[in-house]
């Protein structure tokens, strides 16, 4: 069987390209196997215990068989539109390689039948990990990163947004490229009829894009650069 893998972040920087063509592999294989036989011949790569399998935009778990023209991708630990009322209920997610205004995207999300909007504006700061932070430099697996924002905003939903009464209106966008101290790298504005409901869901988009979001991030200091979740 003949694979594509397509890497990210470290694993790209790592091995020196974004993709590896893998020849030769058993025909019953899983994506822990192939974490496997990626170690062996790219050992380079270092260790992918902790380094997540992608199918087509879907995360996987370890024994899922993988067949031949499956579109796979090895995610390393993550960092961490339209303004129409339907769209913002469902949830809006963008990258964006340009600065971002939070200002105007709370603007986006206010209407008449919500009486709050609560806005986060995660930041770049200027220090961290005992270094000094010139800036970051963002990636994102963009084929996947709006799929699994869907899922993350059905997912609030289902958990905020139970009746008329609690209906949320979501807008989450990212920053991709570079990123200086003190400008904004992800902005999230919810607006609901109530505030709990409004609060409750902000907090739940940031916390669960950090763990799942194919987005990463790379500080860049003076002496050298580390990537933030990375754990080889």
């Amino acid at each position: 069987m003949k694979l594509v893998v397509q890497l990210f972040a470290v694993l790209r920087e790592r091995a020196g390209t974004n993709e590896l063509v893998l020849d030769g592999l058993p025909d019953a294989l899983d994506v822990g196997g192939l974490k496997s036989i990626l170690s062996e011949r790219h050992p380079e790569l270092g260790d992918l215990g902790h380094v997540a399998g992608v199918v087509g935009t879907r995360y996987v778990k370890d024994d899922t068989a993988l067949r031949e023209g499956d579109a796979v991708a090895l995610l390393p630990p993550v960092s961490g539109g339209s303004g129409r009322d339907d769209t913002l209920v469902r949830g809006v997610f963008e990258l964006s390689e340009e600065p971002l205004d939070p200002g105007a995207l709370h603007a986006r999300v206010v209407h008449p039948s919500c009486g709050a909007v609560v806005v986060f504006t995660g930041v770049t700061r200027e220090h961290n990990r005992g270094h000094d932070v010139e800036r970051l430099d963002y990636e994102a697996f963009t084929q996947m990163a709006g799929p699994e924002m869907k899922r993350i905003f059905e997912g609030c939903r289902e958990r905020f947004a139970d009746d008329e009464d609690r209906r949320l209106r979501m807008l989450c966008i990212h920053r991709t490229g570079t990123v200086a101290v003190g400008e904004p790298s992800v902005v999230i504005a919810v607006a609901s009829p109530h505030r709990d409901a409004a609060f409750d869901a902000a907090r739940y988009l940031i916390d669960t894009l950090k763990e799942r979001l194919p987005v990463w991030k790379k500080e860049v200091y003076a002496d050298g650069h580390h990537w933030i979740g990375d754990r080889s």
